[in-house]
């Protein structure tokens, strides 16, 4: 049994140290998400090229003050 608490020990020993690289990562992942959408790249592009999904990404944006996409069809940007 010690062993299966000693790798539970490390495990979280592994995750507490990397907590805060992770959560600065998301922070500049979500920045660039927004600078994106600011910028004008459509949301489906910002969706395929990020981590997050459609919904959170609109959930973030308009929280942000992001304003929802022209209605009608969209042009993909390269």
């Amino acid at each position: 049994m010690t062993d299966l608490r000693d790798e539970l020990k490390s495990a979280t020993l592994r995750y507490r140290k990397t907590e805060a690289a992770h959560e600065q990562s998301r922070t500049e992942m979500l920045a660039a998400v927004l600078a994106a959408l600011r910028g004008g790249v459509p949301p489906t592009e910002v969706e395929r090229l990020s981590p997050f999904t459609a919904a959170y990404i609109r959930r973030v944006a308009r929280a942000e003050g992001v304003p929802p996409a022209a209605p009608g069809p969209k042009r993909v940007s390269s």
